[in-house]
């Protein structure tokens, strides 16, 4: 029996070529995601105590708060310490040579003055000595021309941009501080000059050598105080490859989700072409049986075959996914990602590719090899014995009805029961509830579908529909793999674009001005806002701050802007906010007993209310609408520390848009650490994240959806197999060969047309059941449906449908009349 089912394994492998495909596709995107995951697991590895090679003990704060100067000096004081010196880390600006802030987010970190304890990869030059010394990255250096000697100036949260003179260039490449944007060296003190930092975030300290480390943690520990933590260097090292693996493996997780769903694809298409050959083996698997095989044995012969052919098909995909792995490197170095080490291929990665795609494949096969057994030998030499027609029981229908209704059910009611998890239940309930009730409802949607193909076809249109639906099974499985794909991508484009429909609704509604200008990473510096209302062609300069005081929300107001936000006045008038007024929402109004000039104590300060407003935004920390809105003046003289990281400005009056963006751009020249925007530009900048994920999103998935479309090919090629003495009637009663490639060609779109259908029915409805739950959860988002990027999912699997129907149609085609008269 063995040689016997490898030799009928070489004479079909043609007819298996496609089947492995899926097998191969699959097992490329897992070892793939292995290899990439390797990799960026060990240059986390690799990388994650790049600074720290010389710290023997590290100090940190117990709390939140900084740790001060003055500790530094007491702990390099210390008996055994050899140097001691704070590090901080923070956000800056560079003001590139064209006189612009250079784009990207720009990390800031205090390096050590001491040898001792420098553990930088110096590229060219030297590390800073001294104050208004700084050393760059050195990709953007040369990006921005700047050599050794060049002056550079530096923006942070505490003021304007200040000169420093650039002294090297610095390798932070794939560490915990390459960010994807700019890095930037100073000494300690410039760096908490820069920052309006009080303190450091930790303390380095580098032991004598020969002294004896255990006792000098003691001692730096007494020093440092019962607010200070002090950690080993093998506790340093550890948490930094801790923090660096974590996000790795947080990615992986990630990358493992799409990893599955290409797995249950790749499963659905193996499943169903074992079920077209075991079906079309039905005579041989009988012949065999009357020489004395018995079931076991042609049982066991089939799982055979399909182990020979998943080991196969999975070290080719473990060799593909080397490439694949190469691939996402490139498509996320093109998102701007930053990704660690190169492609690792370890020996479990290769066994574990092996072991999957082997045993998926036989799993597949498992049902289809059980049934192909069943049929008597005797019964199995008529034609009486193959049912290609034959359908699903009651039972599986009647549970495919009842787990879609539910699936359905649970979708329209998450909003209502405000759970997330009911939408996710509702999603997979409604999925098998489609597998299962597959054989009715795919074959129902070919013929409606093939209606008007009957309609122009004739004949032609009628006898492409029959085929597809002679088989209720078979046709429900090729359609399925679409709809998982399918059904993810329509989910992830309907939610992307409601949710930046959303964001364009919100920014409407809040930003009532032609120019934003905002804080990158950070909080606008504390001088910026003034400047810019001292500017005579602006009119509007409205900084957008907020703070809790005893479970309020005070918020800053400008006059002129604050009816944006407000669905209704309830008493009084909005825009007497101002020096001394306020506005009070209802809800607070209502629980304070306050109404139209009620006296309201704020920080201290009295102030009356201006007017009782309502406001449909949601407050945040505090219940909803517990919310007094403050002139900016009298928020400015009440809580002078606190910044906002957005401004809003309209011109002056009688000033144009251009005229008023070059005076903001003329201050802002002084500020590399914020940005300067339109309504436009804003809009994009927000919902810019949301692009790059559905792209992301997008390639991952697409791969499960070319497996499916191989499933479609496979089909398609083993049904014309299986009809070959059919098709041979058909063209030797006149049927043209033209006219039989447009019967296929109508098959295979019907077959995916249906499929690209019922997953981006499934994917809408997920999506609108998201968006409603947010909604209800205190957002402003509704179902947008993205009708052109809906309608190009559809055209692309009709395209790649009448692609696929290609080869089958030329196998059909290429044996003579007579020949395929006599195939049995």
């Amino acid at each position: 029996m063995i040689r016997l089912t490898l030799r009928s394994l070489r004479a079909e492998a043609l007819r298996m070529l496609l089947s492995a495909l899926a097998v191969v596709l699959g097992v490329a995107f897992v070892a793939g995601t292995m290899i990439f995951v390797d990799g960026m697991r060990a240059g986390a590895y690799e990388r994650a105590g790049t600074f720290d090679r010389h710290t023997d003990l590290g100090v940190y704060s117990a709390g939140r708060e900084v740790l001060p100067p003055a500790l530094v000096d007491r702990v390099r004081a210390v008996d055994g310490v050899a140097a001691a010196a704070g590090e901080l880390t923070n956000t800056a600006g560079i003001v590139g040579a064209d006189g612009r802030p250079v784009l990207g987010f720009t990390m800031l970190v205090a390096i050590p003055t001491e040898d001792a304890l420098r553990s930088y990869d110096v590229v060219a030059g030297r590390l800073p000595d001294r104050a208004g010394e700084v050393v760059l990255d050195a990709p953007t250096a040369a990006e921005q021309g700047f050599g050794l000697g060049a002056a550079v100036r530096i923006g942070a949260t505490g003021g304007a941009a200040r000169p420093y003179t650039l002294v090297g260039t610095v390798d932070v490449a794939g560490t915990a501080r390459d960010v994807g944007g700019p890095f930037v060296g100073l000494v300690g003190p410039d760096a908490l000059a820069l920052t309006g930092e009080r303190g450091y975030g930790r303390i380095m300290v580098a032991a004598r050598p020969g002294a004896d480390v255990a006792a000098l943690t003691e001692k730096v520990r007494a020093a440092s105080g019962a607010e200070a933590t002090v950690k080993s260097r093998q506790q340093i090292l550890d948490e930094a490859v801790e923090d660096a693996v974590r996000n790795v493996e947080q990615f992986r997780m990630l990358l493992l989700i799409f990893v599955g769903v290409a797995v249950v694809v790749a499963g659905f298409v193996i499943a169903n072409t074992f079920a077209i050959v075991l079906a079309q083996r039905t005579r041989r698997t009988a012949l065999l049986r009357l020489i004395g095989a018995t079931r076991g044995q042609v049982f066991r012969s089939t799982l055979l075959e399909s182990a020979v052919l998943g080991l196969v098909a999975s070290a080719l995909g473990v060799l593909l996914g080397v490439a694949l792995a190469a691939g996402l490197r490139l498509l996320l170095s093109r998102l701007d990602v930053p990704v660690t080490g190169g492609l690792t291929v370890n020996g479990s990665t290769v066994l574990t590719g092996l072991l999957l795609g082997t045993g998926l494949t036989v799993c597949a096969a498992l049902l289809p090899a059980w049934r192909g057994t069943r049929i008597a030998p005797v019964a199995a030499l008529t034609d009486a014995a193959v049912q290609p027609s034959q359908g699903a029981g009651r039972v599986r229908l009647s549970i495919g009805v009842v787990v879609l209704a539910v699936g359905v059910a649970a979708l329209a009611g998450a909003a209502s029961a405000g759970q997330l998890l009911l939408v996710a239940v509702g999603g997979v309930l409604t999925f098998f509830g489609i597998v299962l009730f597959g054989p009715v409802l795919v074959p129902a949607l070919a013929r409606v579908f093939g209606w008007p193909v009957r309609r122009v076809l004739g004949t032609i249109g009628e006898l492409a529909v029959s085929n597809t639906v002679r088989n209720p099974r078979r046709v429900a499985a090729t359609a399925t793999a679409l709809v998982i794909g399918i059904g993810l991508v329509s989910a992830f484009m309907v939610g992307a674009r409601s949710t930046k429909d959303g964001i364009e609704r919100s920014v409407d509604a809040q930003i009532g001005t032609d120019f934003v200008v905002s804080g990158i990473g950070q909080d606008l510096p504390a001088a910026l806002v003034g400047e810019l209302a001292s500017r005579p062609e602006l009119g509007v300069v409205h900084e957008q701050r907020s703070t809790v005081v005893d479970d309020v929300e005070i918020r800053a107001a400008h006059p002129a802007l604050v009816g944006r936000t407000l669905s209704g006045v309830l008493s009084g008038d909005a825009e007497r906010v101002g020096p001394g007024q306020v506005l009070v929402h209802r809800e607070l109004a209502r629980a304070r007993g306050w109404q139209v000039g009620s006296p309201v104590t704020v920080g201290g300060r009295s102030f009356r209310v201006a007017a009782v407003v309502t406001d449909d935004s949601p407050s945040g920390e505090v219940p909803a609408g517990h919310v007094i809105d403050l002139s900016d003046q009298d928020f400015t003289a009440l809580f002078p520390a606190r910044r906002g990281y957005l401004a809003e400005i309209d011109p002056a009056a009688g000033v144009g848009p251009a005229r008023a963006r070059d005076a903001i751009t003329a201050v802002l020249g002084r500020y590399p650490t914020v940005n300067l925007m339109d309504q436009g530009a804003y809009k994009k900048m927000l919902t810019g994240t949301v692009d790059m994920l559905l792209a992301f999103v997008t390639a991952l998935l697409g791969l499960a959806v070319v497996i499916a479309l191989v499933g479609v090919a496979n089909t398609l090629s083993l049904s014309v197999v299986e009809r070959t003495r059919e098709n041979a009637v058909l063209r030797a009663v006149g049927l043209t060969r033209g006219r039989m490639r447009a019967v296929l060609a109508v098959e295979a779109v019907l077959m995916a047309l249906v499929g690209a259908v019922l997953g981006v029915g499934l994917g809408t409805g997920v999506s609108a059941s998201t968006m409603a739950l947010l909604d209800r959860l205190g957002g402003d988002f509704h179902v947008v449906l993205p009708l052109g990027q809906l309608g190009l999912i559809l055209g692309v699997a009709v395209l790649a449908a009448l692609l696929a129907s290609v080869l089958p149609a030329r196998r059909a085609l290429s044996r003579p009349v007579v020949e395929a008269l006599a195939d049995q």
